[in-house]
């Protein structure tokens, strides 16, 4: 049976979206609730795709905001990273309505080495679009996008 592509796998909606009660303590306290969303890889792709040039966005502000629009508590940190890096393959297998993935950046406006390209890639894209980086450590060097609150794109507009 032949392997689905990443465009297959992105269109895979399951049973999602779907709200799941987590009871474990430490879950809880660490997310702040019981109200758990799994968002469809779609939704992802559709929120990564919205950002503009100039503008970035991160997995944090992308969370929170598809918490709020399906009335959970936070949304699963796992499913998210996973259902974002598809995104970004799948745009890559694609050769027209690509997307910015990017410009999604980790929580703390840190680039992502799981994307296609890996860092060198991102670094690149995101300084043609005029941001600039700091690094962090000095073996296993970390790039973050300077500023970056500043540069958060608004998904409620």
């Amino acid at each position: 049976m032949a392997r689905k592509s990443f465009n297959e796998k992105l269109q895979d909606s399951k049973d999602m979206p779907k709200i799941v009660e987590v009871t474990d303590e430490k879950s809880v306290k660490r997310y702040g609730g019981t109200q758990m969303l799994i968002a469809p890889p779609l939704e992802y792709n559709e929120l990564m795709s919205k950002v503009p040039k100039g503008k970035i966005i991160t997995i944090k502000e992308i969370r929170e905001f598809l918490a709020k629009k399906h009335g959970a508590e936070f949304t699963c940190p796992m499913t998210a990273g996973i259902f974002i890096s598809l995104s970004a393959r799948a745009s890559c297998e694609r050769l027209d309505d690509r997307i910015p993935f990017w410009r999604t950046l980790k929580a703390d406006g840190e680039l992502n080495s799981k994307y296609p390209g890996g860092i060198e890639y991102q670094k690149e894209k995101l300084s043609s679009e005029g941001h600039t980086f700091k690094t962090k450590g000095r073996k296993n060097i970390r790039y973050f996008v300077e500023d970056y609150e500043d540069k958060l794109y608004d998904l409620t507009i």
